[in-house]
């Protein structure tokens, strides 16, 4: 525990969206390890499930590479009961088929208005194949039907608590190296990348055409550096494993088993060893 830790919410609030390498299950090891702070930063926001979970920061900063994810979050957040309107009708009883489902999904990517995407991507979320978010080459959306056997109903409730919540958020689309350069004294800034490969099998990196190699792993653990040098504390999420530890030379390093229920591959959900890196500690 840190001295002055972050305040946990006393009710977890759950994420509205499937997100592989979501923190849900994790936050009792994560949240204790934040210091107070008046902003907090997260430049891979995710499923949000920190966010939704803190309690004491007076603002966030909150940001993704996934345009289709940051627009969705804006939408609720401006507009969470028009977008439940829209989101009710892909959640009839008509959509639940593979039919029905590449129709919305073709239709997503053909860029139509913003409402109806983000609509459009939430009912993906939920209907895809083991909640990936995954797009080819030329940037499309390209996850097969999941063929649920339990049918997702609209989150209602989850999404009326993440609008309230991101009253006091700010959704960017960009970088994460430009949202963690931009953090000032009073910040804390949270990480959870795209993981490196465990010691014993590859992690799912495929969120967008480009990835996320050791270059940019590197990259971050750099800025992190830097950032704790100037009295801004950084916390980053990762794989046990080897690599990670070099990486992550001179951070404080906590460990817990973890347990997927969200993976590329079905055979690859269950349990797993995580860790987290705190930069700034003390």
């Amino acid at each position: 525990m840190r001295n002055h830790p972050v305040p946990q919410a006393a009710k977890a609030t759950r994420p509205f969206l499937k997100w592989v390498g979501g923190k849900s299950r994790l936050l009792s090891n994560i949240i204790p390890e934040l210091p107070a702070g008046q902003r907090l930063i997260e430049p891979f926001v995710g499923g949000g499930a920190v966010f939704l979970n803190t309690e004491g920061f007076e603002q966030y900063f909150l940001g993704d590479s996934n345009k289709h994810l940051v627009e969705l979050y804006r939408v609720v957040a401006e507009q969470p009961q028009e977008f439940i309107a829209v989101a009710l009708e892909f959640f009839d009883e008509q959509y639940r088929s593979r039919e029905r489902y590449v129709d919305v999904r073709r239709a997503f990517n053909s860029e139509g208005d913003v409402l109806t995407r983000a609509a459009q991507f939430l009912y993906l979320n939920k209907f895809g194949f083991n909640g990936l978010c995954r797009y080819n080459r030329s940037g499309q959306f390209n996850v097969p039907y999941g063929n649920p056997v339990r049918v997702p109903g609209l989150p209602e409730e989850e999404i009326l608590s993440f609008a309230r919540k991101a009253q006091r958020a700010t959704f960017v689309h960009g970088d994460f190296a430009d949202l963690v350069r931009s953090a000032q004294p009073g910040d804390v800034v949270y990480c959870d990348p795209p993981y490196l490969d465990r010691d014993d099998s590859p992690s799912f990196r495929g969120y967008g055409a480009a990835g996320f190699g050791m270059d940019r792993q590197r990259e971050l653990a750099d800025l992190a550096r830097e950032l704790a040098q100037r009295g801004i504390p950084v916390a980053i999420s990762n794989h046990d494993c080897v690599a990670a530890y070099e990486l992550y030379e001179g951070a404080n390093i906590l460990t817990f088993p973890a347990r997927r229920s969200v993976s590329a591959a079905a055979g690859s959900r269950g349990n797993v060893k995580e860790l987290l890196a705190v930069f700034g500690s003390q």
